[in-house]
């Protein structure tokens, strides 16, 4: 399922105001859906969303499990681990949406394996899954990893009053006691095992590194946060078709819309230790109509749970 990136650059290329410090730890991905016959390509979008959630709503080993019945009864389990925020006042409405998107997009435009499934483990491990709505390995080389934990959010918009929730989430899946509890739940996982992209000596690697034991501000200097908002946009309503007008005007909106954010997760985070040793990725992507897809998602949900 391939969509199409508008940006994909440190934040230095598309950065609006030169006075923000420190920058070079920072990245941008704008990804835009296309059209069909003059509408935005909802089915797209949805499909994109149900063929990567099991990678968060079941373990590793259920998904393993449960490969050789099929795709349905994988879809069926998986839809049994969701929350369904079902009012439409209630806060929180649509992030599992969010959540499954940012692994469909960590798998695809990062190469990262689903270390730690969190739709399952908030479903049936409440306590202990607090903390990022998404944890990632990706392997950098034989011997090397880098740690993700990500955050996303599902907007009506994302004006400035908007990034305050989601700078503080930030800040707090950074903080000290943060970073070693999703640690503690990454090493002692048994489904770390099971990854055969993980070599025997990376695995030790990496449990060595996430041991409690050891000082987090080795993690930072691999420490990745991305960031995904997800987002309706006017401009993406009213358009009917990819042109270059729309891919511009989208653009020129994702790069303030970066700046601003970043320049609040600056004057926020800017004192934690080693904070400019962490890399942060913000990832856009614009929607035609929230509550639509929102509406689809829980409908299909409750199918496959019945």
């Amino acid at each position: 399922m391939n969509f199409d990136v508008i940006i994909n650059d440190v934040f230095d290329v598309v950065n609006l105001d030169d006075t923000l410090s420190p920058t070079d730890n920072k990245s941008v991905l704008g990804i835009l859906n296309d059209f069909e016959n003059g509408s935005w390509r909802f089915e797209k979008f949805q499909k994109f969303v149900w063929n990567n959630i099991k990678e968060t709503a079941l373990s590793y080993s259920e998904r393993k499990a449960l490969l050789s019945e099929g795709e349905d009864s994988l879809l069926t389990e998986a839809a049994k681990n969701l929350r369904l925020v079902e009012s439409v006042d209630a806060i929180g409405r649509g992030s599992e949406v969010a959540e499954i998107v940012l692994y469909g997009i960590m798998k695809k435009y990062y190469s990262a394996l689903p270390i730690v499934p969190k739709i399952f483990y908030k479903q049936n491990q409440k306590d202990e899954a607090k903390g990022s709505d998404s944890v990632h390995i990706v392997i950098e080389s034989e011997d090397t990893f880098s740690l993700w934990f990500g955050e996303s959010k599902f907007y009506n918009n994302i004006e400035n009053a908007r990034f305050d929730k989601i700078v503080d989430s930030v800040k707090d899946s950074i903080s000290l006691l943060k970073i070693k509890k999703e640690n503690s739940i990454i090493t002692n996982l048994s489904d770390l095992n099971d990854f055969e992209e993980i070599s025997d000596e990376l695995r030790s690697n990496i449990k060595k590194c996430l041991s409690q034991t050891e000082s987090i501000d080795k993690i930072k200097p691999i420490l990745n946060i991305p960031i995904l908002l997800l987002y309706e946009c006017q401009q993406t309503k009213s358009a009917t078709s990819l042109t270059d007008e729309y891919k511009k005007q989208v653009i020129e909106y994702q790069k303030d819309r970066a700046t601003q954010y970043f320049k609040k997760q600056i004057e926020k985070c800017k004192d934690i230790h080693l904070y400019e040793k962490i890399k942060f990725h913000i990832i856009l992507f614009p929607v035609a109509d929230k509550e639509q897809i929102v509406d689809k998602f829980i409908q299909k949900a409750k199918i496959y749970r019945d």
